[in-house]
């Protein structure tokens, strides 16, 4: 039998004593719980001491995670060996943060140097148009090209003092419609974001760009792409086009010249803050002890849950209205990363791999999915994301909120039995038969794990180190179920058909298509 082998059947021994206790029992029994399972780094706490876990159990975690060779593996992708077997390239996107080494003959502090300075002249006004300096940036992409740096934009509101930023990734025109309603195309900069400039949304968004820009539009679009030749065919010059290379994944680009909007609204320096944060999280990643290191244990938590508890989905509520756009961000980084079903040599996977990310900021959140997280017949893990000091919000606001965020917490961990409830009702007076009639609806079985995660602050530097904790931390997870988190086969078969299905759509000749799709399309051509 193999250590790997072993260290599974330990975990499953050890979910199954877990299952017979309570986290109300864990929590009030040992009063060094919350520092055993508390741990510091880079601006973040992370706190597992919600979590169904137990420190024999979280070592149990750790030997699976040597047993599959955990440390070994992140060497290899610091060291640049193409740790994506199936396309044979490596995963370098902590070399843009200068964390571990780029290839010889690229030249990253070059790339992001002239990045900047474009980034600066277009905030100083120096790059504009002839009405005057661009007041505007809309950013063009999809998938990676829009998420990291709309979310990111979102989150950095409060130092954005540049132009307005503006993102639009849907290939439904109205996104595109709506965003520039109240633009002055005259004042605005557009941004293309396609590493091959062929991505049909992105490049379908660009041409409706460019029509609106109207004439000069030349002077006022930038590309973010390695097809300099087709950048230039479309009427981006060479001079507006920003590369970057094929070790930078879609989900991992935030870092890349694909965060050139980003630079322009926040300004050089603090997109170098930015990548300063996410570089001392990779120190951290990379150095730490597994007992010690915070996307480990995360990652460790997540494989626990998924697999040693059988849940199928995780909420992520952050508390702060700035993060709304985190949890679609985490669901492109998690559910294309994780969601494989063969493991590194093809077959198939020896464990559940991703379930479902689904989450929306707190308080919004309480009044609308959380009835299911108390209540409901499945149990959902939540992670909780907050700040510890505000960022331009009164103290009284975020104290009102830390407090939500914290009750959830522990409503969730401890519940509210029916002894409590039924006692409760009594001091309020109510009749012996009301509260045998209500006291099961009021009673919240509690028992329900949760992670919580506090930021020092929602600066540059610290969402930079968030943003590489979730990183790592899903890197955590590919390695102990071996597999490749680094390619994404399954978002290209319906690219695919879609290509297919357009000509059909715009003539009606569905012969080679199979007879639901050739109905709908039929349907679709007889309403218009």
């Amino acid at each position: 039998m193999s250590l790997r082998t072993e260290a599974w059947q330990s975990l499953a021994a050890h979910a199954g004593r877990l299952r017979a206790t309570s986290l109300g029992a864990l929590i009030h029994n040992d009063l060094e719980r919350p520092a055993q399972l508390t741990k510091t780094a880079c601006g973040l706490t992370l706190d597992l001491s919600k979590e169904l876990l137990d420190a024999p159990a979280l070592r149990a975690l750790t030997a699976l995670a040597r047993a599959s060779e955990l440390e070994a593996a992140r060497e290899s992708m610091a060291d640049g060996e193409p740790v994506n077997r199936t396309e044979e390239r490596a995963a370098l996107h902590m070399a843009l943060r200068f964390s571990v080494k780029a290839p010889e003959e690229a030249d990253v502090p070059g790339t992001l140097d002239r990045l900047l300075t474009f980034a600066e002249e277009v905030r100083q006004g120096r790059q504009g148009t002839k009405t005057g300096p661009y007041t505007d940036v809309i950013n063009i992409g999809i998938g990676g090209s829009d998420l990291g740096p709309a979310m990111a934009a979102q989150a950095l509101l409060p130092y954005i003092d540049g132009p307005r930023l503006h993102f639009v990734s849907n290939v439904d025109g109205a996104h595109f419609i709506d965003v520039v309603r109240d633009l002055e195309p005259s004042r605005t900069l557009v941004v293309i974001c396609s590493k091959s400039f062929t991505t049909q949304e992105t490049m379908a968004n660009a041409r409706l760009a460019r029509d609106w820009l109207g004439a000069g539009a030349d002077a006022q679009m930038a590309g973010v792409s390695t097809n300099i030749a087709a950048c230039a065919e479309f009427g981006v010059p060479e001079e507006r086009v920003f590369g970057f290379w094929d070790w930078v994944g879609g989900r991992y680009s935030l870092w890349s010249a694909i965060g050139l909007s980003l630079a322009i609204g926040i300004g050089a320096e603090r997109f170098r803050d930015l990548l300063a944060g996410a570089a001392r999280m990779d120190r951290h990643f990379l150095d730490a002890p597994l007992e010690e290191n915070l996307p480990v244990l995360y990652g460790l938590t997540a494989v626990w849950r998924r697999n040693c508890l059988g849940t199928t989905s995780t909420a992520l509520i952050p508390y702060d209205q700035r993060l709304v756009r985190l949890p679609a961000y985490l669901q492109q980084l998690e559910l294309e990363s994780l969601g494989k079903r063969v493991d590194l040599a093809g077959q198939p996977v020896a464990q559940a791999t991703s379930g479902v990310l689904w989450g929306e900021p707190g308080t919004n959140a309480q009044h609308s999915f959380f009835q299911l997280l108390h209540q409901g017949s499945d149990v959902i893990p939540v992670d909780f994301i907050a700040s510890i000091s505000p960022t331009g919000a009164s103290q009284e606001h975020h104290e009102i909120l830390l407090a939500n965020c914290l009750a959830q917490s522990q409503a969730l961990a401890l519940g509210r039995s029916t002894d409590e409830v039924a006692a409760q009702m009594r001091a309020q007076g109510q009749s012996e038969a009301e509260i045998a009639r209500l006291a099961p609806h009021r009673t919240f079985p509690g028992n329900r794990p949760s992670t919580t995660i506090l930021l020092d602050r929602l600066d540059p530097e610290t969402l930079g180190a968030l943003i590489a904790f979730f990183e790592h931390k899903v890197f955590v997870q590919a390695v102990l179920w071996g597999i490749n988190p680094f390619d994404q086969w399954g978002v290209e078969l319906g690219k695919v058909l879609a290509a297919q299905i357009l000509p059909a759509l715009r003539t009606g000749a569905t012969e080679d298509l199979d007879p639901s799709t050739a109905a709908l399309i039929q349907r679709i051509r007889g309403a218009n």
